[in-house]
């Protein structure tokens, strides 16, 4: 399962939280999630975690709507490189199947279909594992950044869509009417704004073909890294995603939307491993975090992801000659 979303997924939760007095950085660390986030914005969070952190917000805020709030207020803004893009192509209809084909950049945990509908077009919203708790937060989320997305590229042509949930209403039908201006249909097949299908054809008026062409050119580079980047590209996921837990070449893979096989065979293409990539970034990240933190031997093995404390103890004397009760700054010289 690729459970990870940008943590650009969390843009403005501090913001909202603070509204309802939430102490937002001690529900970060409830949930799993380290305190600094929302400073890391292209890092990556745990999807599950993402879930957990709206349900616990929603739950201690007592506002049901906590994640439509969250995702009316970040609007685009979530989706990083790719809003520039979608801002620049030639129709609405591009925008939508460009967003549909570039969204596991945002997002591994969920994919974006774009397909009829009855006589409309669905704008809809897949969860890979659809009974994770909290997945209702997560899907009014992400139909509230859809629903600014569509207001965003259409302009003045821009008029309420229909919203269609899965879910029961978890507020008051006068609720959503408030929030949105039309109640949404619960209980649905889908989850999916509609549209009609010849808003499609409309035409983005700040559209530049050159500047589209450029930023697309840069998306499928992230998409088919050189041999010579992978291994950096892999040793910054590995630095986002330890933090987190234990990962293994099958996360990282998933992460990346390719085999194992495939990422094992494309790192000996370029001269090295996945264990070696793993040990390079975990020796690195326990140099920084020698030299700028105070952090226990404990903690340090956790955040690096070792599965107990002698791993990490042995993983350790190799790389600086002694064991960590040992290491003292001038082993650095």
């Amino acid at each position: 399962m690729q459970d990870f979303a940008r943590a650009s997924a969390l843009y403005g939760f501090d913001s909202l939280a603070e509204e309802y007095d939430l102490p937002w950085k001690s529900l970060l660390k409830e949930v799993g999630l380290p305190e600094n986030t929302l400073d890391h914005l292209q890092g990556l969070v745990s999807y599950r975690r993402f879930l957990a952190l709206l349900e616990l917000s929603a739950k201690q805020a007592n506002e049901p709507l906590f994640g439509m709030k969250l995702g009316l207020r970040q609007g685009i803004t979530v989706l990083g490189p790719i809003v520039y893009l979608l801002n620049n192509a030639s129709t609405v209809g591009e925008a939508l199947s460009e967003l549909r084909q570039y969204f596991h950049l945002h997002m591994g945990a969920a994919h974006v279909e774009v397909s009829p509908y009855g006589d409309k077009i669905q704008l809809a919203y897949r969860v890979l594992d659809p009974k994770q708790p909290g997945i209702n937060h997560g899907a009014e989320l992400a139909l509230g950044v859809g629903r600014k997305l569509l207001k965003t590229l259409m302009g003045h042509n821009w008029k309420p869509h229909p919203m269609l949930l899965e879910h029961a209403p978890q507020a008051p039908l006068n609720a959503y009417r408030d929030l949105l201006g039309i109640a949404p249909q619960f209980n649905s097949d889908t989850t999916a704004l509609l549209l009609d299908p010849d808003e499609l054809d409309l035409p983005l008026s700040e559209a530049d073909p050159a500047l589209h062409q450029v930023i697309r050119e840069h998306l499928d580079t992230l998409q088919r890294l050189s041999d010579l980047e992978l291994p950096g590209y892999v040793g910054n996921l590995l630095r986002d995603l330890l933090p987190q837990g234990r990962v293994t070449v099958n996360q990282v893979a998933d992460c990346m939307a390719m085999s194992r096989r495939t990422l094992q065979r494309r790192l000996g293409e370029s001269g090295t491993s996945f264990q070696k990539v793993l040990d390079d970034t975990r020796q690195n990240m326990a140099l920084r975090y020698l030299r700028d933190s105070q952090l226990q031997v404990t903690q340090l093995s956790d955040l690096l992801g070792y599965a107990d404390l002698s791993a990490f103890s042995r993983a350790f004397s190799r790389w600086f000659g002694v064991p960590p009760s040992k290491w003292r700054p001038d082993n650095l010289a």
